[in-house]
Parts: C-alpha cells; sequence; structure tokens
C-alpha cells in the first residue's frame, strides 16, 4: 500500500504524520488489497477562526476511489474522524464482498426444496409460489388457439406454433382477434 501525506498551508510536524500513519495502517484489518491512500491535510481560516480540513483519497481494486472529507478545530480530531468514516465505508465493503455467497449447480441440486404436493399450508405473511407445469410447450394450429382464447375469458394466449415460434393470439378492442 502506498502512503502519501500532504500539508497545504500546513508543515506536518513528525507527530502528525505517526498518527496519521497509525490510522492508515488500521484501515488494513479488512483485508481489501488498498492499492493506496493520499491524505491532504489543509489549515483553513474563515471569519478569523481556525480549523483544519483532512481528505483522504482511498484507491482499492475494481472499486472506485474512496474520498473521505473531514473538517475539525484539530487536526488530530479531524484525522480521527476521517478515519473513523474510512473505516465504516470499507467495512460495508468487505461485508458486501464476503457475505455474497455463489451457489454452484451441484450445491444447488442438493439444497433443501420443500415438496410443493403436500398439503398447502395457509400462511397469510408469506407469499407461497407453486410450479405448475405449463401447456405452453404443446405445438398448436392457429385455429386451436383461437378457440382455447374464444373459450376463455383471457385477453391474450401465449402458444408455439407448428413451426415452433411463440405467438401472441389477442383479442382487440374491435372484437376482432390479433396475431403476433
Amino acid at each position: 500500500m502506498n502512503i502519501s501525506l500532504v500539508g497545504r498551508q500546513i508543515e506536518l510536524t513528525e507527530s502528525m504524520k505517526a498518527h496519521m500513519n497509525s490510522a492508515i495502517e488500521s484501515l488494513t484489518k479488512y483485508n481489501l488489497d488498498i492499492i493506496s491512500v493520499r491524505a491532504v491535510v489543509s489549515a483553513d481560516e474563515k471569519n478569523g477562526k481556525k480549523g483544519f480540513s483532512v481528505e483522504f483519497a482511498i484507491n482499492l481494486p475494481q472499486k472506485n476511489t474512496v474520498v473521505i472529507k473531514q473538517k475539525d478545530k484539530d487536526v488530530y480530531a479531524a484525522v480521527d474522524l476521517a478515519i473513523d468514516r474510512a473505516q465504516k465505508v470499507l467495512r460495508r465493503h468487505h461485508d458486501k464482498v464476503t457475505e455474497h455467497k455463489a451457489v454452484k449447480v451441484s450445491e444447488f441440486a442438493n439444497l433443501n426444496i420443500p415438496d410443493t404436493d403436500n398439503e398447502y399450508e395457509s400462511d397469510s405473511e408469506i407469499d407461497e409460489i407453486v410450479p405448475m407445469e405449463l401447456e405452453l410447450y404443446k405445438p398448436l394450429d392457429i385455429e386451436e388457439a383461437l378457440d382455447m382464447l374464444k373459450q376463455s375469458n383471457m385477453q391474450f394466449f401465449i402458444f408455439n406454433d407448428k413451426d415452433d415460434k411463440t405467438r401472441v393470439l389477442y383479442k382487440r378492442a374491435d372484437n376482432r382477434y390479433g396475431l403476433y
């Protein structure tokens, strides 16, 4: 990890550099392969009040640069607050990376999926999806599909024709039928 410490309108003392280095080293506990960290400390003076601004730019692989800006009256307090915010961001990114668990196809077959043939249990809080076999796979003539649409109260009917094309037959507003 490359560490760059820069002072603007302020000269960084050895104790400031040591404090920032130890704070930056604490970011390595998340095992995110940090490429580089650039810390810029600048002195601000507005309306006669002195303050300090600290900016950390953290470069991570496969992620955009994380930029943390913090202002405070004390340099050490600004560094500590900025490091706390950086740790929060890196912890969230670390949790996101480590919590994602991909399931292999061989493991997916071994998952405990409940049997849907059992009696139906009514639970008003949980929506249950029951897989059904569709008759969509049987090729139909257009006339057969038209008869099925006329017998039902559906607005459209999706089917495969004899040429194995997926077709849509639908009722139009003028009581005629359309075909895609």
